[in-house]
């Protein structure tokens, strides 16, 4: 009879505890424009100018030449986004040729508008290698290569990792930190 009673007692407080707890919910949204520091975002208005070269495919080929905010930061971002650009008509054609690139950044909105405009149809290479696989083949081509003498390391003990003999997470959870 005791036992029975303690039976029925055990299981009345596992579903009181059950019903006590709450299905669990999402985490709660973050708004990131709010959380990134705005002491990094520029104060005046920025505008940068690339004149660029477009192969047959859309791709950006080459800069020819560029006008210069003198905000470095800005200048390599736009620089980079130039770099991976694909240029095409609104019905998805491709006109080869060389492009004019604006980017202009608004500190009041704190974004950026980009412009394209054509320069001159032709005179360029229309097979002519896109500037992002061209940085990617140069990229895929040295990472098998070591570096020069000046960037190497001293000599010293390597460390290894044997991935074998690591612990699972159920052997991490059992064993006391000390």
């Amino acid at each position: 009879m005791r036992a029975l009673v303690a039976s029925a007692l055990v299981l009345s407080a596992g579903t009181a505890a059950t019903a006590a707890t709450q299905a669990p919910t999402a985490p709660p949204r973050i708004n990131v424009l709010d959380v990134q520091p705005k002491g990094l975002a520029p104060t005046k208005p920025l505008h940068v100018e690339f004149v660029v070269e477009v192969n047959r495919f859309g791709q950006v080929a080459r800069v020819r030449s560029i006008k210069a905010s003198h905000d470095v930061p800005f200048d390599t971002h736009t620089y980079g986004n130039a770099l991976q650009a694909f240029i095409r008509t609104p019905d998805g054609h491709v006109l080869v040729g060389t492009y004019r690139l604006v980017y202009d950044y608004d500190p009041k909105t704190k974004m950026v508008k980009r412009d394209v405009a054509l320069i001159k149809a032709g005179g360029v290479n229309p097979d002519a290698k896109g500037a992002a696989d061209d940085m990617m083949e140069i990229a895929r081509h040295n990472h098998g290569h070591t570096p020069p003498p000046s960037l190497t390391v001293t000599p010293g003990p390597i460390p290894s990792v044997n991935i074998h003999r690591m612990p699972d997470l159920p052997q991490v959870m059992k064993t006391p930190s000390h």
